[in-house]
């Protein structure tokens, strides 16, 4: 049983295993929970966070972006913008963390089953994204056709770049952008939703999943409805400052929802109610 399952407020200790340099600002760390039993039992859906302490610092929200069936650690990326990001960014393999978590919702996968699916990221939000793409490539026959449509300011500013060609040889389409031109840069130019309109995906039986900076987000919802693409077939996963992460201190409500616990996956139908700016 996790600790979490005990006090919601207490977190398991864990070790860094492996730390990875996506970017200037992002690292993506593998953590090994310390009790061998609690690490093969943590289970979790994709889309699903988990709070990182760093002891004596604090702790801050992340998506755990590896896969649920890996058993042999969890991973999560971290973009460096505060005093706890600072100190996750300076943690070497075995340094010790604590995890609290799973918490919020994860993504209704089982619904978006048989359809075609498009995702659509910008920078750090290929993260949570990241993690039902590769849910949907080990289970490949539930699902439709995968496309990815994912930029960044620069090159270097794109994460997971060492993974994409297993993607590509897993079937998904995949189109890199980035907003302006680079030496060497072989793929797109342009703003993601720019790009999007450019390609044009058909919304026939088909659901896009879109994460990135907010105004990425609103002009691809513009974008997506141009195609014709309806308010259900449109998911996201937003980002707010969660401090207990089980819908109590009311610090990420938005209405009558909590992102903590009532998402942070989210319909664009069930937004419309609650983010009028969306």
């Amino acid at each position: 049983m996790l600790a979490s399952a005990v006090n919601p407020y207490l977190p398991e200790l864990g070790r860094v295993v492996e730390v990875i340099t996506e970017t200037p600002t992002i690292k993506t760390f593998r953590i090994v929970l310390e009790n061998t039993e609690k690490m093969q039992a943590f289970d979790f859906r994709p889309g699903q966070v988990a709070q990182l302490s760093v002891f004596g610092v604090g702790e801050a929200t992340f998506v755990i972006n590896s896969p649920p069936t890996c058993k042999d650690y969890l991973q999560f990326s971290v973009m460096r913008a505060g005093e706890v990001t600072q100190k996750i960014h300076q943690l070497v393999p075995g340094d010790p963390v604590g995890v609290r978590g799973p918490l919020g919702n994860g993504f209704p996968y089982e619904a978006m089953q048989a359809k075609n699916i498009i995702f659509i990221a910008g920078g750090i939000g290929m993260a949570p994204l990241r993690t039902l793409l590769l849910f949907m490539l080990e289970n490949r026959k539930d699902y439709g056709e995968i496309s990815l449509i994912y930029g960044a300011r620069s090159p270097q500013d794109l994460c997971y770049r060492y993974e994409i060609p297993n993607w590509q040889k897993k079937g998904v389409d995949v189109v890199l952008t980035v907003d302006a031109e680079a030496p060497g840069w072989t793929h797109r130019v342009g703003f993601v939703p720019t790009v999007l309109s450019e390609e044009a995906p058909s919304p026939n039986n088909r659901i896009a999943i879109v994460c990135g900076p907010p105004i990425m987000i609103k002009f691809v919802l513009f974008g997506l409805r141009e195609l014709g693409f309806e308010d259900w077939q449109i998911y996201t996963t937003l980002e707010k400052r969660m401090k207990c992460g089980i819908g109590i201190c009311g610090r990420c409500n938005m209405g009558e929802k909590f992102v903590c616990a009532d998402g942070p996956v989210f319909s664009m139908e069930e937004l419309q109610g609650m983010v009028p700016e969306l």
